[in-house]
């Protein structure tokens, strides 16, 4: 069996996260932090659980991103599943971009052109409005940014 600190976040990366949202001046306990450790882990457990039984029923190897929003909207979290599905839209062209850039173009001019306009893009879905409260942003692989709901 896995050691039960090798499987759980670790406690600073949850302390930050739980930072982020509360006031300046709050302050947070080490039982609480520990308390949503715990939480996260078996919520993290729970649904990519759920989401490897699916893929072992369909013969698959990998779990993906859709199937992760698949478990999440079948163990009713659907208002996760919502954010969830159109943070993975937006990452996955956030990649497609990126893989786009690095192919390069056969001319300078061009290639100068297509950036200015991938980043006027990109800096309109970064500050475009939502109308759910909940939104992800996303900034770079494997980084995002969540903001509260109001």
């Amino acid at each position: 069996m896995v050691d039960e600190q090798e499987r759980q976040l670790p406690i600073a990366n949850v302390g930050r996260i739980m930072k982020q949202i509360l006031p300046p001046s709050a302050k947070i306990s080490k039982e609480a932090k520990q308390t949503m450790q715990e939480c996260a882990t078996e919520f993290i457990s729970f649904v990519t659980g759920e989401a490897s039984d699916k893929c072992h029923k369909e013969n698959r190897k990998t779990v993906n991103g859709d199937d992760i929003c698949w478990a999440l909207s079948a163990l009713g979290f659907d208002n996760y599943a919502e954010v969830i599905v159109r943070y993975l839209h937006k990452y996955r062209e956030a990649e497609r971009e990126k893989a786009n850039q690095n192919k390069g173009t056969s001319t300078q001019d061009t290639r100068d052109e297509e950036s200015d306009h991938e980043s006027e893009e990109h800096t309109e879905r970064q500050v475009g409005s939502t109308s759910n409260p909940s939104e992800f942003t996303v900034l770079d692989k494997g980084k995002s940014s969540f903001t509260k709901p109001s």
